[in-house]
């Protein structure tokens, strides 16, 4: 993956992450608060944007160092990551569909994936 689209994702996953947290906290916050889902949501959005954080540092890194082939493992596992676990949490807050608790910690395996990728990348 290009370093230029790796920042572009970044961009567009930490715009994302900022209209989601704005849209819990004041158009879903009541309904949030009855289900007892806040906190759910609050993580779902926090995990969203470290890690869209996590992947534009990758874009930057990648553009500093083109030679580390596995910094796009660790971008795509990022990717992977935000999809698969904060989009879990952010449908099984919104639906109240259960089931969906069962793949979010694939997504959290994700994450731990892109930052062992990352540590690859630079370890000896």
């Amino acid at each position: 993956m290009k370093s230029s689209n790796l920042i572009q994702t970044a961009a567009v996953f930490g715009a994302l992450a900022v209209i989601f947290g704005a849209f819990g906290a004041h158009a879903l916050e009541e309904m949030l608060v009855s289900t007892g889902r806040l906190d759910t949501y609050e993580t779902a959005v926090s995990y969203h944007f470290y890690h869209s954080l996590a992947l534009l540092m990758v874009g930057i890194l990648s553009l500093q160092f083109p030679d580390k082939k596995r910094i796009n493992y660790s971008a795509l596992f990022f990717i992977a990551g935000i999809l698969i676990f904060s989009g879990s949490l952010y449908i099984l807050c919104l639906s109240q569909v259960t089931w969906l608790g069962a793949i979010t910690p694939l997504g959290g395996l994700s994450f731990i994936l892109g930052w062992v990728m990352l540590l690859l990348s630079f370890g000896k």
